[in-house]
């Protein structure tokens, strides 16, 4: 099955008050292409859950964004994104603040169906008090031990980016960072993945290992072929995180800078928006992080 989609076909299957989760991790292969096009369209009140990066900051600068499930929101070597910042601190969204491992139990939950999963992250610490829904489980077992009863995040859509896929939904991901797209893909009813490249099938197993398959076609409903689509953050091992760009993006916090920002590297083409930012071989020549 041909599964081959545009950005603006994605977007165009996304309603209004749904709860998206976003792959990648802060500021390493976020799918900013698919992203962007949100920005560009009319959606609102989203509900988002990811392991934030300028995906959730560009989001909430643009006020499409009613509540925040995350476990952070950082640019990696810029600790704290600045527009989520300026939201948080003007009581411009709900969130929920939960621990990292807690965030991917979470949507391990709703991938295999289960109401929670419990867990001992979250436990004697201001979690449970900032998110005063939560409820704790007693072992059944000889132990008793009292653990916190992680909820399902159950979502009506996931978007992620990977390096390479086929037209099927089978993706791969090259670089050291997997991180929980899986996970995404799995607690999501309609699934999207951005790619670099769309490949044959046969080629998936030449171009890395088995292992670096880690998302087959039956988590898969569309794939969008969208060369540099993870830029400003990185997609290894093509192209590093641009801090030089994310600190632009970060510059632009305020109404009148967001603005400026967004009609030259939002309201354009994907095709513009690599030229405006220095063009493909330019991001090719980014190094990856070192961390």
């Amino acid at each position: 099955m041909n599964k081959r989609m545009t950005s603006a076909n994605v977007v165009s299957e996304l309603r209004d008050g749904m709860t998206i989760g976003i792959g990648g991790w802060g500021a390493r292969r976020k799918p900013m292409a698919l992203v962007r096009e949100i920005l560009r369209s009319p959606l609102r009140d989203l509900t988002l859950v990811s392991y934030g990066g300028p995906d959730v900051g560009m989001l909430c600068a643009a006020g499409k964004v009613k509540k925040l499930i995350f476990g952070f929101v950082s640019l990696d070597v810029i600790p704290l994104d600045p527009h989520f910042r300026a939201a948080r601190q003007a009581g411009a969204l709900e969130v929920m603040e939960i621990d990292e491992g807690m965030l991917q139990w979470g949507l391990r939950a709703a991938m295999i169906r289960l109401p929670f999963l419990p867990t001992r992250a979250g436990l004697a610490c201001d979690v449970e008090r900032l998110s005063p829904q939560l409820r704790t489980v007693q072992s059944p077992y000889d132990d008793g031990e009292t653990l916190l009863a992680m909820p399902a995040l159950r979502l009506d859509a996931a978007l992620v980016h990977v390096d390479h896929a086929d037209e099927r939904g089978n993706a791969q991901i090259l670089g050291p960072d997997p991180y929980f797209d899986d996970l995404f893909c799995g607690a999501a009813t309609r699934r999207y993945v951005s790619c670099e490249h769309i490949v044959p099938t046969e080629q998936l197993t030449t171009l890395g290992c088995v292992h670096t398959l880690s998302i087959n076609r039956s988590m898969v409903d569309g794939v969008v072929e969208v060369p540099f689509g993870a830029h400003p953050t990185s997609c290894t091992p093509k192209y590093g995180i641009d801090l030089e760009h994310l600190r632009v993006y970060g510059a632009a916090s305020g109404s009148e800078k967001w603005a400026a920002y967004r009609q030259r590297h939002v309201d354009v083409s994907h095709d513009a928006y690599i030229e405006a930012v220095g063009g493909g071989a330019r991001i090719a020549e980014i190094p990856p992080t070192i961390f």
